[in-house]
């Protein structure tokens, strides 16, 4: 796929909800199940694959997280790195399923940060002279922050940056690619607020 195609899927997922004033934000019940908030993020991300220098590539993530109480709570997600392969790479695709925590501090201004962990699988198709050994999979261990800004009462911007450890990657060396986030987060009710002392 190329960069155009990238653009577009972009613009699909994060800008419907621009359309709406950010202003509509406001501080209500929590999105809850059970009295538990509860959300799922979609996004695009851009990714050094860390397989030669300067080598990026794009994709897709998909993600569901659980708050639990004090901004803890637990998440999974699912991404593929899998747009605009080099040409030096006859094929590249990146897949990780990971499962985790994370940590919301007090909100200032409405926005909310976090950091979060998680850990799971990877699976990896790359370049190889075997033709019957072009994928593999291997233990991989995240850690990432972010923060979300508020469009409607539901409706979050979300921007992540993680970095990624793939264990042992064809060796004792771990691979570690790494890359951005945007997209955009819904709440199944709108989100109550822990507001920072200071604001």
């Amino acid at each position: 796929m190329h960069l155009r195609a990238f653009c577009a899927t972009a613009a699909l997922i994060v800008l419907p909800g621009f359309g709406v004033h950010a202003a509509n934000a406001q501080v209500v019940a929590p999105a809850t199940a059970g009295g538990r908030p509860i959300g799922i993020s979609v996004g695009v991300s851009d990714y050094d694959i860390d397989n030669g220098p300067g080598r990026r590539m794009q994709g897709l993530v998909l993600r569901g997280g659980v708050g639990l109480f004090h901004g803890l709570g637990i998440d999974a997600n699912a991404r593929s790195i899998f747009i605009n392969t080099p040409p030096q790479l006859t094929r590249m695709q990146q897949n990780t399923f990971l499962g985790g925590g994370f940590y919301e501090p007090a909100t200032f201004w409405h926005i909310r940060p976090f950091v979060r962990f998680g850990a799971g699988i990877g699976t990896i198709e790359f370049p190889s002279r075997n033709p019957l050994y072009t994928r593999d999979s291997y233990a991989v261990a995240a850690p990432s922050g972010g923060l979300e800004i508020p469009i409607t009462r539901r409706v979050y911007f979300r921007g992540e940056y993680e970095y990624q450890f793939w264990r042992q990657y064809h060796g004792p060396n771990d691979l570690t690619p790494q890359g951005g986030t945007v997209g955009v987060t819904y709440y199944l009710r709108a989100v109550r607020e822990r507001p920072h002392p200071a604001y």
